[in-house]
């Protein structure tokens, strides 16, 4: 009698056991609760971009933001080499200022500030607020005016489209679905819910983080070609200046769809499309049209 009760307290805590480490299905409700409350984020912050009207999601107000760009240009410009004169350092200025003039009906009130950093880097940037940084590195693929007021138009067209400030929101609506997705799958054994994120996590990244970095990145070229064609550079070395900046890449990008940025093949054909729209642009405000 007593062997059989033990023999049968263990068949009883082998099942408990081992149906624990089965676990259960994904579990849906909780999941809902989570889109819901993601989708009610999401309607709930609408704003729409200056320039092409697209909505957006967005949360911060633009005196947060300028205070966050102020920081970190603060902290980037003290760990790097600023140039603070010459000619590059007068050009980007000139040209910086002709840029921020033709954004003015647009701008929320930006404190602009353009500065030149000595680096090998083929780069720029503007931050939240306006705080905008060359290169000198990027300065031989601009070539000419033209091309640095595409450089810094496209730059300056981030911080208008207030992209910094979306791309916050977007990450925090990713992250309330995420801990959706992590608490649905809660009840499942381990390797379901390693498989469970994983597919989430790809899902994130190839169907909504990478084509939001190129979309973003679509429209400052748009802004971007807009603005300097209202300040009156030739928007036609847009194209020319992706050409020489695929060049000085050495084709050693990965496939757009593993990218954050377009193809240079794109961002060419997209200036092209726009051109017209950017010569009538240039030749409504500028003095001397272009034929």
């Amino acid at each position: 009698m007593g062997r059989r009760s033990v023999y049968n307290r263990g068949r009883r805590g082998l099942g408990r056991s081992t149906l624990g480490r089965r676990g259960g299905g994904f579990r849906w409700k909780i999941m809902l609760v989570f889109a819901i409350g993601a989708a009610g984020y999401y309607f709930a912050n609408q704003k729409e971009v200056p320039f092409t009207g697209r909505t957006q999601l967005r949360t911060m107000k633009p005196a947060a933001e300028m205070q966050l760009g102020l920081q970190s240009y603060r902290q980037i410009l003290r760990d790097s080499q600023v140039r603070t004169s010459g000619p590059i350092v007068d050009k980007v200025r000139e040209i910086g200022a002709d840029i921020a003039r033709a954004a003015a009906p647009e701008d929320p009130g930006f404190a602009w500030a353009f500065n030149v950093i000595d680096s090998n880097q083929v780069n720029a940037f503007a931050l939240p607020g306006g705080y905008t940084a060359v290169y000198t590195g990027i300065i031989p693929v601009a070539a000419n005016d033209n091309g640095l007021a595409a450089i810094m138009g496209h730059e300056v067209a981030h911080a208008l489209a207030r992209h910094g400030a979306e791309r916050m929101a977007q990450q925090n609506m990713q992250r309330i679905v995420g801990a959706g997705v992590a608490m649905g799958a809660g009840g499942m054994d381990v390797g379901a819910q390693r498989a469970v994120m994983g597919v989430f996590g790809g899902i994130s990244k190839y169907g909504f983080a990478l084509p939001f970095s190129r979309s973003h990145e679509s429209e400052a070229d748009y802004i971007g070609l807009i603005l300097m064609a209202r300040a009156c550079y030739d928007p036609r070395e847009a194209p020319r200046l992706w050409d020489r900046m695929k060049q000085a890449s050495g084709g050693g990008a990965p496939p757009e769809f593993q990218s954050t940025h377009p193809s240079p093949e794109t961002r060419i054909a997209d200036f092209n499309k726009n051109m017209p729209m950017a010569i009538d642009i240039y030749n409504r405000n500028c003095p001397r049209p272009i034929q």
